[in-house]
């Protein structure tokens, strides 16, 4: 962390300075881990049309937040991870077994997953849970420990990404194809469902439940429309994401917004000027 501070010192901010304002240094190391995270997760989101899956996790996630509070878990998180676990692997296995239209499962899955989060949070049990914090996030809050955890996180994504990037580029194309090359198509989506699940659950306190889902959409549709093959596509990504977050968090110290949603902005900015270079291309 010591040779990342001096790195920044040399950026031309007053928050830069030695010093000074360790939470901006960390915040931006932590936008630079999740950036990539998020891009080449969400590309595989778009191809596959899951945004509505991966907006529905977030549901799942909240009343996984309700449960642990309730249970007295220390840190309730833990309780969502869990809970944002076996969501996204019923709604794998009944999308794969039942012949209902996907988008109506998760409808269902999501929709009963937030009721049953504002039934319990509004019951008796007196136990009381800061939710506001986690539907809005606070990136700024992010800690030594943290960037710990996202930099192992952004290990594990590149090693998977690494070995699993053309069976679920295959699967996204056609289902039955990578099932007649030898590929285990429910396995590698549950496993792929699972991770990204995990992700958006820890990057909740963060980013925030509200807008944790245009950071896996936005990157990815925005390089849709401009890129020409999937190395152009994931790089594009990953460069639109990594660019509004940036962007995103120098504005919100500049402005005194809510970080995420400041960063989602520029990511809308980024996916509208892409629709005008991609109708002109």
């Amino acid at each position: 962390m010591n040779v990342w501070y001096q790195i920044v010192s040399i950026l031309p901010f007053e928050w830069a300075q030695p010093g000074r304002m360790m939470f901006m240094k960390n915040a931006l190391l932590a936008i630079i881990l999740l950036a990539p995270v998020f891009a080449l997760l969400g590309t595989m989101i778009v191809n596959n049309r899951m945004a509505f899956f991966s907006d529905a996790l977030g549901h799942g996630a909240f009343t996984g937040l309700v449960i642990g509070g309730i249970l007295g878990f220390i840190t309730p998180m833990w309780a969502a991870v869990l809970f944002s676990i076996v969501f996204s692997t019923l709604v794998t296995i009944i999308r794969f077994r039942s012949g209902m239209s996907p988008d109506t499962i998760i409808g269902v899955f999501s929709s009963t997953a937030v009721a049953l989060g504002l039934f319990l949070a509004t019951g008796g049990s007196g136990q009381a849970v800061r939710l506001s914090t986690f539907l809005v996030g606070d990136i700024l809050s992010i800690g030594k420990n943290d960037i710990v955890l996202l930099l192992g996180v952004l290990i594990i994504v590149l090693v998977l990404w690494a070995l699993y990037f053309n069976r679920l580029l295959l699967i996204s194309i056609s289902a039955s194809l990578a099932r007649s090359r030898g590929f285990r198509v429910f396995r590698d989506e549950l496993l792929f469902t699972i991770l990204v699940a995990v992700i958006v659950t820890v990057s909740m306190p963060w980013i925030g439940l509200l807008v944790i889902n245009s950071f896996l959409v936005l990157p990815a549709a925005a390089s849709r429309n401009v890129s020409s093959g999937s190395r152009q596509y994931t790089a594009f990504a990953v460069g639109v994401s990594l660019l509004s977050g940036i962007i995103g968090l120098f504005v919100s110290y500049s402005l005194n917004t809510a970080t995420g949603a400041t960063i989602v902005l520029v990511m809308a900015l980024f996916f509208f000027v892409s629709m005008g270079v991609g109708r002109k291309g």
